[in-house]
């Protein structure tokens, strides 16, 4: 164990110079990865990829031995949850169990890697990371109407299998690339993903800073999996980590600014470029007579909001001008915080026509308190402002996209002591932990020299970490169990060999997430069955040794698009902005002002990856089944198993309608029998036909049910208020009730 103090290491009461870490003491994590020898085994029939002699070699040592294969369905079923996110279909089934060529696995595989919804279901991990919202947080928690811009970058992301290097670069810095495209500057919505705090008598410095810190503890969770918010306010305690290092990590992300940029839907541009010119034209029709007085009277209101800004408590007038033009700017459109104040900070010649003109509006609308105030009735701001407004809202503007761009008006950094904003110390420098580089090498200096130099070979943590965050989702638990902590205080890999293979494996596909993929799920050790086995309960409880495959509850999200896919509801649209699902009123009601208003039509059946995410007030449904605060970064979810999540899926309005249309969906198939619909209905719900006494307590539940629906028409008309295209309205409450025991197994909710 070590930690960091000034320039020694302290380990087990030895002091070390940092120098000596990069010798045999060094930490397991730190040492460069190395393509390891395949371990020999005895077993061959149970090898199918390099990867399961890795773990076939240290069952051997345990003296334990590989489950067999799950069944064909069993498989099926897992590889499309654990790819797309959703179950197969009855179709699907079909046509791979008649496929009896010894590729059959692998084209199923290939198939569902080139599926448009694989895309969906990785961009929700990383969602996780970045804690993705369509809000701001805190007291307000305004909207963010642009946030899903970034959500579909990522989306197409996945499904292009952007190489993990250029994925990395984009988000951390992809304003900062030659000729940055904008689907390229998009990608930077990663580093908006924290909390804005637009309440009234918010400190401006002090959550722009918060904001600072996070994107720099999110770098550390995400690409060197180490606690680095642990140096905020000292030294890191158990890593060589000082709080010189955590400020010159933070004084990359210090240089950049929030923005929100013009980015065009397919359609959208040339219907804007067509009627710019007449705007153009109008609005200096407008402006022209009176802009030079208006100029002056601008540069006198900017020159008092700069005054205040610098001598904060002469005067609260102006105080909260300055405040007001940092939290409101943008108005409803989310637009990046502090950017009003950076432009009146920006000298007039150096202003961009659009950071002109933008700051003229903002003025016209909320800096007509200047003296005398004569001045400003005379030159009729109020009017004026109210024609650019109608004018402005009769052009077909692009839709915008939330942004980071390098900082208007460069920054100072300096160690905050104890983590204290409030206590500027020593300036700092961008630079990159002492302990993490080579020092013969030039230093990064901005973001996108930090994010090139994450993803090369300088340092081994980048591809470690990622590789380990995917191993868990197909394995339920990481090789190293803390997966957000390599460090001194995590858990060592329980496979170090077999790590470092995939992780070396994955640099030389040229950081291919696809291409990993199809290597974890074609190995012989994830197709294992699931089930328990006696002589492991005392040896491997935990399945650490990975002699069998692991049973997982379902995200939040796959339980609803599973509910809806089975039930015939589930929108196939991807992309778009978000939806509002029906839920409960009173969970909306915990927010501050914001209104939850269903949506209608198809976009009620979206996938849960287009849920508006509040962060006041999430979506109840998924925070019964554990879905991640979206105020903090989530490296691995929770799986609980309460009662309300048991009574969520049996009352819950959204999962009381998918069972009716999916009893709807049974009663207008073409079958002639009960029995027919029984097996219909196992086959679109579990992927598999039922067992004789399964099949044998449905058709008692059948009987059953209507006995109880003869005496009790008012439960029938609960169960199933509509007819069923002119069908029995008893018969089809109860169909209802079959469907919806269905859709409440625990099979239904597990991948196996």
């Amino acid at each position: 164990m070590w930690y960091y103090r000034g320039n020694v290491v302290a380990v087990l009461g030895a002091l070390w110079t940092v120098a000596a870490v990069a010798g045999e003491t060094q930490h397991w994590a730190l040492r460069r990865v190395i393509r390891p020898e395949l371990p020999a085994v005895r077993n061959r029939a149970a090898i199918r990829s390099p990867i399961d002699r890795f773990v076939v070699g240290r069952l051997e040592a345990e003296g334990i031995g590989p489950s067999s294969s799950a069944d064909r369905t069993t498989l099926l079923r897992r590889i499309s949850l654990d790819l797309i996110g959703l179950p197969p279909s009855a179709r699907e089934v079909d046509t791979f169990l008649r496929d009896e060529s010894p590729d059959a696995y692998d084209r199923q595989v290939d198939r569902l890697l080139s599926n448009p919804h694989y895309g969906e279901h990785w961009a929700r991990g990383w969602l996780d990371l970045c804690h993705y919202a369509d809000s701001d947080g805190y007291l307000t928690d305004q909207s963010r109407p642009v946030a899903w811009r970034f959500r579909q970058w990522l989306v197409t992301a996945f499904n292009s299998d952007k190489p993990y290097d250029a994925f990395t670069i984009e988000q951390l810095a992809g304003d900062l690339l030659p000729k940055a495209t904008v689907e390229q500057r998009i990608a930077t919505g990663f580093l908006r993903q924290t909390l804005s705090n637009r309440e009234g008598g918010a400190d401006l410095e002090e959550f722009r800073v918060a904001q600072i810190v996070d994107r720099t503890e999110l770098l550390g969770t995400i690409w060197l999996g180490l606690t680095v918010g642990c140096a905020r306010c000292h030294d890191h305690k158990y890593d060589p980590l000082s709080q010189r290092d955590f400020f010159s990590l933070f004084a990359f992300f210090d240089q950049a600014d929030e923005i929100n940029i013009d980015a065009p839907l397919p359609g959208e541009l040339g219907k804007f470029l067509e009627a710019q010119p007449q705007y153009d034209r109008q609005r200096r029709a407008l402006i022209g007579p009176v802009e030079s007085r208006l100029t002056e009277f601008q540069h006198r209101w900017e020159a008092k909001l700069l005054y205040a800004a610098q001598h904060p408590g002469e005067d609260h007038v102006w105080d909260r001008h300055w405040e007001v033009l940092g939290l409101v700017w943008g108005g409803n459109l989310g637009e990046g915080q502090l950017e009003g104040c950076e432009i009146v900070k920006r000298d007039h010649t150096q202003r961009s026509p659009n950071q002109h003109d933008r700051i003229l509006d903002y003025f016209l609308r909320h800096g007509t308190l200047v003296d005398p105030p004569a001045e400003s009735e005379s030159l009729n701001l109020k009017q004026l402002s109210e024609k650019l407004e109608k004018l402005s809202g009769e052009v077909p503007w692009p839709t915008r996209a939330m942004a980071i761009r390098a900082a208007l008006n460069p920054r100072q950094t300096r160690i905050h002591e104890r983590g204290d904003w409030r206590a500027p110390g020593d300036a700092v420098a961008p630079n990159v932990p002492r302990y993490l580089t080579d020092r013969s090498r030039p230093a990064p200096r901005d973001r996108l020299a930090l994010a090139r130099w994450l993803v090369s070979g300088e340092h081994p943590l980048t591809s470690r970490v990622a590789v380990n965050r995917i191993w868990q989702t197909f394995f339920g638990r990481g090789l190293v169990l803390t997966s957000d902590d390599f460090g001194t205080r995590g858990n060592r890999p329980s496979h170090p060999l077999l790590l470092d293979w995939l992780a070396h494996e994955w640099v030389r596909c040229q950081w291919s997430t696809k291409a990993l993929h199809r290597r974890l799920v074609g190995s012989a050790t994830y197709r294992q069955a699931s089930e328990a086995r006696r002589d492991l309960a005392a040896l491997d409880p935990d399945n650490v040794l990975l002699a069998r495959q692991a049973n997982l509850r379902l995200t939040a999200e796959q339980i609803r698009d599973a509910t809806l896919a089975a039930s015939g509801l589930l929108s196939s649209r991807i992309g778009g902005p978000a939806v509002r699902p029906p839920q409960p009123p009173s969970v909306s009601e915990e927010s501050y002002g914001n209104e939850w208003k269903p949506s209608t039509g198809e976009d009620r059946y979206r996938r849960a990856l287009y849920t508006w995410i509040q962060r006041t007030s999430p979506f109840a449904q998924g925070v019964t089944f554990d879905a991640p605060s979206p105020g903090k970064s989530c490296v691995r979810r929770e799986r609980s198993n309460t009662p309300l999540q048991a009574l969520t899926l049996l009352n819950d309005p959204v999962f009381f309608e998918a069972a009716r249309s999916l009893a709807g969906r049974l009663l207008r198939a073409p079958l002639t029998s009960d029995d027919a619909r029984i097996e219909l209905a196992f086959r679109w719900c579990l992927a598999r036909s039922p067992e004789d006494s399964e099949r044998t307590r449905l058709e008692a539940y059948l009987r059953d049910q209507t006995a109880v629906f003869e005496t009790d028409p008012g439960a029938m008309r609960q169960m199933q208020p509509l007819a069923v295209d002119g069908r029995n309205p008893k018969r089809a409450a109860v169909w209802v009730g079959l469907a919806s025991v269905l859709l409440n197994l625990h099979e239904f909710i597990t991948r196996d």
